[in-house]
């Protein structure tokens, strides 16, 4: 069946809030910051804070404006036309977004990605793309494009960075003070921008192939804007915590969406990110699975320490919450596993409720509140996207008070297509569809609509799915079909009023020789519940099982040694995981989560395994920017290992 939540259609809680200032005719994002340092009740808020800058840094709304007019003026004193692509190879920043919104304000094109990309990927995109201006970090990050540079049509060259550039007969090079003060007191040449302009390239490092560069148009990232206040309602001055890449499409359209909205948006990075959530205590917070891992990781850690008896009730009030919630969910409609309760199942899920609630309330008071604190204890909405939210994390932070919306979305479609609601949070869900969003779920082979309840393959259609690829055709039209149609990759199933449930990516589906076809991602969910465990990935393509490569947690994993006494480190101070006890130990973790898991089958069992002393990181290619793990690079990486385990 399609499913579809055009404007006209939209229950109440889909009719987008958008705060102080009404978007609705605005055509493009430079527009949204006009609009903003014109509002007498949110020009003179803070609307970028750096404190990690030297010195730290504070940009109104007014400031902004001003920034990014001066940016452009200086654009066009370069040359700069409509229509050009400047390649902006760079990490979050103030001045990011001032460079990123000047280019847009004259109607070029930036062609984005981070500064720590490899450099022949970022070479590759530079010339793809065809770029004729360059903007990037600093001089570490031009030094390593090297000398490429003077064979691609650069006529200028931008540090963000106030180190001293070096000279170059034929590019002009300057650091950013340098480049601002030659547009000082300038204003840029008015540019018409209309929504069906091409904004951006976004060129997909992925998890697998090629890079492609995305086309984001004006249009594409105003509907993000002006359909995002379903979800959050923020006010003038609210903080919000940003860590992800600035760059990335997700992280990009929430700060435009927080911006229009007078929001703050506060700076931080991994080094300091659990300190910043104490000391800038966020109202809103946008992230990716892996820093609720962290976060809940950090909290389970603190547990660990207490003494044997407050362990024990510890662990007490959070078996009786967690009985709490899945009666509440029931008797709300929100239960995935039990969609539709009988009469009875709701008066006994009250019964439930009621019987758990003191115990619930007591661990609110002695234990929830030191959990939320650990977000900065002010935060009212949190959305959480790049990836799945696993099911036991789900559950501990809605006992411990703190919401997540969990969103779904691809570069491709700028990026959201569906998100959780406050009131219709259904857990395991990816949420319904965006205002003027339709999802389709079809047949993997004859793409033949599905009923409802049926798994089949994600298809999208709305104002957010891009262009296309950039001067790949053949790309494009596999990926969208006449009718305008996006082919996710994804595999899922609706549910209920509209809800979105993801199975797995039709590509990662592991089939075995029996012939069974098992989605790796809930078992790696279920898996990642162990102590012991920090990351895993299933193998198996035509194997007779699964098998697994595995992270483990040294810490947790140092300390059970101890207890065992037992000595995981050889005297030149590897760690030693082929010992029977480290095995058995594993085997047992994997044993135990995987069986546990609502919807177990034989077929689910992880055979084989190894553990691995590298973590998978961006760093290392082995996860992308948004730290999803990139399972073909994984694979390559390891693959006379994954041979060796099943030979």
């Amino acid at each position: 069946m399609s499913l579809s939540a055009p404007a006209t259609q939209s229950r109440q809680s889909d009719r987008p809030s958008n705060g102080l200032i009404d978007y609705s005719s605005a055509q493009s994002v430079p527009e949204v910051i006009a609009r903003c340092a014109q509002h007498p009740q949110i020009s003179t808020v803070a609307a970028l804070y750096d404190p990690h800058a030297k010195p730290e840094l504070t940009i109104t709304y007014v400031e902004l404006n001003q920034y990014i007019q001066q940016f452009a003026a200086g654009l066009q004193q370069l040359g700069v036309q409509v229509g050009d692509r400047i390649a902006l190879f760079a990490d979050n920043s103030p001045r990011w977004l001032i460079t990123d919104l000047g280019i847009l304000t004259i109607g070029a094109v930036d062609v984005v990605r981070g500064a720590d990309a490899d450099r022949d990927e970022l070479l590759f995109i530079a010339e793809n793309s065809g770029s004729t201006g360059l903007v990037v970090e600093n001089l570490k990050t031009l030094t390593k494009l090297g000398d490429r540079i003077h064979s691609l049509p650069f006529r200028f060259a931008l540090l963000l960075s106030d180190e001293e550039p070096p000279a170059h007969e034929s590019l002009k090079i300057f650091n950013f003070s340098q480049f601002m003060q030659t547009a000082a007191g300038l204003i840029p040449t008015p540019v018409t921008l209309s929504a069906d302009m091409l904004a951006t390239l976004l060129y997909t490092s992925g998890t697998t192939g090629k890079p492609k560069g995305v086309m984001l148009t004006h249009g594409n990232f105003m509907h993000q804007v002006t359909t995002f206040g379903v979800i959050v309602k923020p006010h003038p001055g609210d903080r919000a915590l940003g860590i992800l890449p600035t760059w990335h499409a997700y992280e990009r359209t929430c700060e435009y969406f927080l911006l229009s909205q007078g929001c703050t948006q506060v700076y931080t990075n991994l080094r300091y990110i659990k300190q910043d959530l104490k000391k800038y205590r966020p109202n809103i917070m946008v992230a990716v699975p892996r820093l609720w891992e962290s976060i809940y990781e950090g909290v389970q850690k603190q547990f660990r320490e207490q003494p044997p008896n407050k362990q024990k009730l510890i662990n007490f009030f959070i078996d009786n919450s967690l009985h709490y919630i899945a009666a509440k969910r029931i008797v709300e409609g929100l239960s995935l596993e039990n969609p539709t309760p009988t009469a009875a199942q709701r008066l006994a899920a009250i019964a439930e409720m009621i019987y758990r609630w003191a115990g619930h309330r007591l661990a609110e008071r002695i234990v929830y509140g030191k959990v939320r604190e650990a977000t900065g204890g002010q935060i009212r909405q949190v959305i959480s996207g790049g990836g799945s939210l696993a099911k036991h994390l789900d559950d501990f932070f809605e006992i411990a008070g703190v919401e997540i919306l969990v969103g779904y979305g691809l570069t491709e479609t700028s990026p959201v297509l569906t998100v959780r609601r406050p009131g219709i949070n259904l857990r395991g869900s990816a949420g319904v569809p965006l205002p003027q969003t339709e999802i389709r779920i079809v047949d993997l082979e004859t793409r033949q609509l599905l009923p409802h309840g049926q798994r089949g393959l994600v298809l999208a259609r709305g104002p957010q799915v891009m262009r296309g690829y950039y001067e790949n055709p053949e790309a494009t039209r596999k990926a969208i079909d006449p009718e305008g149609w996006f082919d996710t990759g994804d595999l899922g199933m609706i549910i209920g009023d509209q809800h979105l449930v993801l199975t797995g990516r039709a590509k990662d589906t592991i089939v075995l020789t029996n012939g069974e076809n098992i989605e790796p991602q809930p078992i790696e969910d279920a898996c990642l519940r162990s102590i012991y465990i920090d990351q895993i990935i299933l193998v198996g393509q035509d194997q007779r099982s699964l098998g697994a490569l595995i992270v483990p947690n040294l810490e947790t994993l140092e300390k059970w040694a101890a207890t065992q006494k037992l000595q995981i480190y050889s005297a030149d101070g590897s760690v030693d995981m082929s010992q029977k006890a480290v095995q058995d130990l594993f085997r047992q973790e994997l044993t135990r989560e995987v069986q546990n898991r609502p919807s177990y089958r034989g077929d689910d069992r992880i055979g084989p395994f190894r553990l691995l002393l590298e973590q998978f990181s961006a760093d290392n290619g082995m996860m992308t920017q948004t730290l999803k793990i990139r399972r073909p690079v994984v694979m390559d990486r390891y693959r006379s290992m994954i041979d060796e385990m099943f030979a």
